[in-house]
């Protein structure tokens, strides 16, 4: 059999690498803004529910619902992005699979964390570690693979400390692995 297609020109070669670098670049402008998005809310949870821990507030885990509206968030939005891309590479389908299994451990987790007392920061923040390194690894950005590192080293101190102490590690980690990350790869995107 023989190929029918023709040997790209200069030209067209030089179109589809730029149209290449830009997908890169919407890419990681739509991870910026989750990043950034879930950044927020988990940091004003943890926050909160730090607050309400002090002041003896019987029900401090309330705070956590702030997380509802970022879910419906976030599925809407990469709903919308799904249906307006014009590729989805092979490492987009990858990234999503990450964030979904992220997504179903955290929810399995809230459904069956009776089972451990509900001393779940520990557990959350080591599952977390994973997704954000492997999407610096995707992106090729450092700051990510760091964030990941810290998620996880900041696991490992909430296993060693108390309830009301873990949502300050909590704190440390979403300021370093979702914040910190997300403004570095927004700001990337506009020097681009």
């Amino acid at each position: 059999m023989e190929s029918t297609s023709q040997p790209m020109t200069a030209q067209e070669s030089l179109d589809l690498i730029t149209s290449m670098i830009r997908q890169a670049q919407r890419n990681v402008h739509q991870s910026s803004f989750y990043f950034l998005l879930w950044g927020w809310v988990v940091f004003l949870a943890h926050a909160g529910a730090y607050a309400l821990l002090l002041l003896d507030y019987h029900r401090p885990y309330l705070v956590w619902l702030i997380t509802i509206p970022a879910w419906i968030i976030t599925v809407y939005r990469s709903r919308r992005e799904g249906r307006t891309a014009r590729s989805v590479s092979h490492l987009d389908h990858i990234t999503w699979a990450l964030w979904t299994g992220l997504g179903i451990c955290i929810f399995t987790l809230i459904a069956f964390g009776y089972k451990i007392n509900f001393q779940l920061n520990a557990v959350i923040l080591l599952v977390c570690a994973l997704p954000t390194s492997v999407s610096g690894v995707i992106l090729r950005f450092r700051p990510l693979i760091w964030g990941g590192v810290c998620f996880w080293l900041c696991a490992i101190a909430c296993f060693l400390l108390p309830a009301a102490w873990q949502h300050l590690v909590g704190l440390i980690s979403i300021v370093s692995g979702y914040l910190v990350p997300g403004y570095l790869l927004r700001n990337k995107l506009k020097n681009v």
